[in-house]
């Protein structure tokens, strides 16, 4: 992002227009993100949800991208939406920087656009996974035989365990990289190019260490309610996985096979050995190392263009 974009010390409000404009910025570099990394996501995700080494399902690795995108915008704004102000109110007055209101700030941010990105993320992953054809047909089948929190917030404590961190570490990470850049160089801003750089590191670094808690999410995510008959998958936009290589959690008795977070890790450590937590850790850090100078590259080129110009003696924004 435009690091110390906001005046240290200051308020926390923040003129409508740049405020806008950072949320804007944000939806920009993560619909970049999504649509062109999603079949790495995708292939992740059902590596994940394999079990007793079935082979994996190669085909439609973009099912769900659309539906997805309508999730992650408004994401990602509300994201922007309380880190940025969260930035400003919590930096230091005398302008130094600050680890602690980087990870606080950032933190803030993903547990206010948890609201959206956990449905979304639900919903996403059982797409991938085949359970459904549709992202419309999975929000309302989940949403009417599941429940609202119990379907479409299932998984949020493990999600909740994985983001937050991940948010924290990933934009703590990349706000300092980039001052010890700016200090190093003598304070020139970085090239766009220099910051997707350091965007890529930051999000290797960050998506290897919560790789775990991704698996573990995906797994209570997935397992769902025992999907309906096949004569009615036309009318709920609910596809059999047979043939594609993939397990849900759902257990013979038509239970839950995971009962929370810890059960799952205990379960699958048991069952398929400590390796099945680095389920999909390649995909994984490859997507997200490519997805993170993706992000940063388009936040930072969206930003100089959408957000207004701070006073020379307040920003210490990169130049387009």
């Amino acid at each position: 992002s435009k690091v110390h974009s906001s005046t240290p010390g200051g308020s926390m409000g923040m003129e409508p227009r740049e405020l806008a404009g950072h949320m804007a910025s944000g939806a920009i570099a993560g619909a970049a993100v999504e649509a062109a990394l999603y079949p790495l996501d995708t292939i992740k995700t059902r590596m994940q949800v394999a079990q007793g080494g079935a082979p994996l399902n190669w085909r439609h690795l973009y099912k769900g991208l659309g539906g997805n995108l309508l999730g992650v915008m408004p994401a990602c704004a509300l994201f922007f939406a309380v880190y940025e102000p969260a930035k400003r109110h919590l930096l230091p007055a005398d302008g130094s920087s600050s680890v602690g209101a980087h990870l606080a700030a950032a933190a803030s941010g993903g547990l206010a656009s948890s609201l959206i990105r956990i449905p979304t993320e639900v919903i996403k992953t059982r797409v991938q996974t085949g359970q459904f054809s549709t992202a419309r047909g999975a929000l309302w089948h989940i949403a009417a035989r599941e429940g609202v929190f119990a379907g479409l917030f299932a998984g949020a404590g493990s999600f909740l365990l994985r983001d937050l961190p991940f948010d924290a570490v990933e934009f703590a990470s990349y706000e300092q990289m980039k001052l010890a850049w700016q200090s190093w160089s003598g304070g020139r801003e970085l090239r766009k190019h220099e910051a997707a750089g350091f965007g890529a590191f930051a999000g290797v670094l960050t998506g290897a260490v919560t790789t775990p808690m991704d698996v573990v999410k995906t797994r209570l995510m997935t397992q769902g309610a025992p999907p309906p008959p096949s004569a009615s998958a036309a009318a709920t936009g609910v596809a059999t996985t047979s043939g594609t290589g993939l397990k849900t959690g759902i257990g013979a008795t038509g239970r839950l096979r995971y009962r929370g977070v810890a059960d799952c890790v205990v379960r699958m450590v048991k069952e398929e050995g400590w390796g099945s937590l680095l389920k999909g850790l390649g995909p994984r850090v490859t997507w997200i190392g490519i997805g993170g100078g993706v992000f940063f590259f388009a936040l930072e080129g969206a930003q100089s263009v959408l957000v207004p110009p701070k006073p020379k003696a307040e920003s210490l924004n990169p130049k387009p």
